[in-house]
């Protein structure tokens, strides 16, 4: 199932931490870097993150690409 160490290692870090009852003061510094970035996020405007987004699929979009020539 978790073949990968650092996923392993993440999961039996996070099990100790909440056995332990230290989760809420491990998690604390990414809750609050969460909320900092939702407060920042919510200054700007929705139009303007459509506009951002219009602007860079219009210059990312995919060009048609003509089938090559058969023989």
């Amino acid at each position: 199932m978790l073949r990968r160490p650092a996923v392993l290692a993440t999961v039996l870090l996070v099990a100790f931490l909440i056995a332990v009852g230290m989760w809420p003061a491990a998690i604390a510094p990414v809750t609050l870097a969460a909320s900092g970035l939702a407060s920042v996020l919510a200054v700007v405007p929705g139009p303007v993150y459509l506009l951002a987004g219009v602007i860079a699929w219009l210059k990312y979009r995919p060009q048609h690409q003509p089938k090559p020539a058969t023989t």
